[in-house]
C-alpha cells in the first residue's frame, strides 16, 4: 500500500529532523564559539537533506494513492498532515532552503555577541540577508497558495489562521487592554512588595527549578535541563531539551522561565507515543504550543495556591526571607509594570509586546517597512502602548528576540493565541474539574494534566486548531475568555 510507504519516509524524515534538533540545542546550549562556522554548515547540509526527503519525486504519486486506500480516521488525519509537508516543502527550491539555513545560523551567532554590544548596525547587515530570503520565501508560497506573503508564513507556524483574522483578535484586544492596564497599575500602585534578597547562586537556581518541574511531572527519564541566553524547548517528544538563564542577583525570572518551558515540554512528552514519527503526533500549532507553557506559567503558576505550593521549596534552597512568604510571592508574580523585555513581561501587559512584533514583521515581509526602519517604529510602539522608549537601546529593543534571526516570520502571535487558548482552556477545565486553585491547594495537579492529556497532548495533530479547541471547550478561539481571567485575577 502505498500509505504504508508514506509512512516509512515519514519515520526517515523524524529520524534527519531528530538530529536536527538535537543539533540546534547543542548550538544555543553547548557548542563552544569556534564551532559555528562548521555547525552552520553541517545543519545546512542536514536541512537540505529534509528537504530532499520532503520533495521526493515519488511523494505525489504516493499520496494520490493513498487517497483511495480504505484508511481509518486517525490514518486519514495523518495523510492529509503528510499531503500538507510535502506541498508546503515543494514549493521552495532545495538552494533556497540551504541559502536560508546558512543565512539564519550566521545572523543568530553573530546575534549573540552583537546583542551584548548593542550593535545594530552590524546585526541589522545580517538580518537584511535573513529578510531577503523570508521575503523570497514567503512570495514563492503566496503565490503558489493564493494568499497574502505573510499569511503563506503565518500557515507554517498557525495553519488556518490569516492576518485578517488576527487584525480583528487583535483590534478586539486594543480596544480594552490599554484601560485594564492602566486600572491594574493604578490599583498596584499602593502595594508594597519586598523583593528577595541575593545572590542567589545558579547551581541552587538550577536545583531548585528540577525540583519545580518535578513537582509539574517533568519526565527526566526523556529530558532535560540546561541554560542558553535565550530560554527555549527543543528536541523531541522522547528528548525534550528545555533551556532558561541565570541571573545570580533575582531568581524570580528563571524559575517561571523553568515553568514555562515545562509546559511546552509536558505537551511534548505527552504526544500520542504510538504515533511517534507521524506528523499526525506533532504538536497542532505553535499557538497550541504555547497554550500548554503558559497554562503551566500563568493559569497555574501565577496563581496564589500554586505560589503556596512553591514557598516551601524556595525556602529549602534559599533560606527564611519574609519576601518568601505565599502573599508576597503573588505581589512579585502578579506585579504588571510595562518594561522593556518581553520574556520578562506580566500577563497584562505581554500582548501588546507580541502585537508590536507581529504588526512589525507581517510589514517588513510584505514590503511596507525595511530592516532600518525598525529602531524607529520599534520605539514610537513602546512609547504608544506603554509609555516608554527604546531610543537608541537596540539591545532591549528590535533585537532582543532571537525568531527573526533565523527566518521565524510568522511565529509572534502564536504567544499571544496561546494565552488566548490557555485561558479558554483552564475555564473549560473548571467546568469539569472545579475550581483551580481548589484543586492546586489540595494536591490534585496530577488530574489538571490529566485532563489536558485527554483533551490536547493526546490529540496530536488529528484535528484541525479550531476543532481541537471547540472538542476541548464546546467552542472555536473565543478572546473573550483571556480577558475574563484577566479581570478576575487582576481586577477581582
Amino acid at each position: 500500500m502505498s500509505y504504508q510507504k508514506l509512512e516509512q519516509h515519514q519515520q526517515q524524515i523524524h529520524r534527519l529532523s531528530h538530529l536536527s534538533a538535537i543539533c540546534g540545542w547543542d548550538q544555543a546550549a553547548m557548542m563552544p564559539a569556534g564551532g559555528s562556522e562548521a555547525r552552520a554548515d553541517a545543519m545546512a547540509e542536514l536541512g537540505v537533506l529534509i528537504h530532499q526527503k520532503r520533495t521526493a519525486p515519488e511523494l505525489g504519486d504516493w499520496i494520490a494513492n493513498a487517497e483511495c486506500e480504505p484508511l481509518d480516521e486517525v490514518q486519514r488525519a495523518n495523510l492529509a498532515e503528510i499531503k500538507r509537508h510535502w506541498q508546503d516543502a515543494s514549493l521552495l527550491p532545495g538552494t533556497l532552503v540551504e541559502a536560508l539555513s546558512l543565512a539564519g545560523s550566521k545572523c543568530e551567532h553573530a546575534w549573540r555577541s552583537q546583542r551584548k554590544h548593542n550593535d545594530w548596525a552590524g546585526f541589522a547587515v545580517n538580518l537584511q540577508e535573513v529578510v531577503s530570503l523570508s521575503r523570497e520565501v514567503a512570495q514563492r508560497r503566496a503565490d503558489a497558495l493564493g494568499v497574502r506573503p505573510y499569511d503563506a508564513m503565518l500557515a507554517l507556524y498557525e495553519p488556518g489562521m490569516t492576518s485578517a483574522r488576527l487584525d480583528q483578535i487583535f483590534g478586539d484586544l486594543s480596544g480594552w487592554l490599554p484601560s485594564l492596564i492602566q486600572q491594574v497599575s493604578e490599583r498596584q500602585q499602593s502595594d508594597a512588595l519586598l523583593i528577595p534578597q541575593g545572590p542567589f547562586p545558579i547551581a541552587t537556581q538550577q536545583a531548585l527549578g528540577r525540583e519545580v518541574m518535578g513537582v509539574l511531572g517533568f519526565d527526566f527519564a526523556h529530558g532535560r535541563l540546561d541554560v542558553s541566553s535565550h530560554p527555549f524547548c527543543g528536541g523531541v517528544a522522547t528528548d525534550v531539551r528545555i533551556t532558561t538563564r541565570y541571573n545570580e542577583q533575582e531568581f524570580i525570572s528563571s524559575l517561571m522561565g523553568i515553568v514555562h518551558e515545562t509546559g511546552h515540554a509536558r505537551y511534548e512528552q505527552g504526544l500520542p507515543r504510538h504515533l511517534l514519527g507521524q506528523p499526525v503526533a506533532e504538536a497542532r500549532s505553535m499557538g497550541i504550543h504555547e497554550s500548554q507553557s503558559l497554562f503551566c506559567e500563568m493559569q497555574l503558576g501565577h496563581d496564589p495556591a500554586f505560589l503556596a505550593l512553591l514557598a516551601p521549596h524556595i525556602r529549602t534552597h534559599f533560606g527564611d526571607q519574609t519576601a518568601f512568604e505565599p502573599a508576597n510571592l503573588v505581589k512579585i508574580y502578579n506585579r504588571v509594570e510595562p518594561g522593556l523585555i518581553r520574556v520578562d513581561a506580566d500577563e497584562v501587559t505581554y500582548p501588546v509586546h507580541v502585537i508590536l512584533r507581529y504588526e512589525l514583521e507581517r510589514d517588513l515581509i510584505e514590503g511596507r517597512i525595511e530592516v532600518a526602519d525598525l529602531p524607529e517604529l520599534w520605539d514610537g510602539k513602546m512609547q504608544q502602548w506603554l509609555g516608554i522608549t527604546t531610543q537608541g537601546n537596540y539591545r532591549d529593543g528590535c533585537m532582543q528576540d532571537i525568531h527573526w534571526t533565523d527566518g521565524s516570520f510568522g511565529y509572534f502571535p502564536s504567544y499571544t493565541l496561546g494565552a488566548m487558548y490557555a485561558a479558554q482552556l483552564r475555564f473549560a477545565l473548571e467546568r469539569e474539574l472545579g475550581n483551580l486553585s481548589q484543586i492546586i491547594a489540595a494536591g490534585r495537579l496530577p488530574e489538571i494534566f490529566a485532563w489536558l492529556g485527554r483533551h490536547i497532548w493526546s490529540q496530536g495533530s488529528q484535528h484541525s486548531t479550531d476543532e481541537l479547541i471547540r472538542r476541548a471547550t464546546g467552542e472555536p478561539l473565543n478572546p473573550h475568555w483571556l480577558r475574563q481571567h484577566l479581570e478576575q485575577r487582576y481586577l477581582p
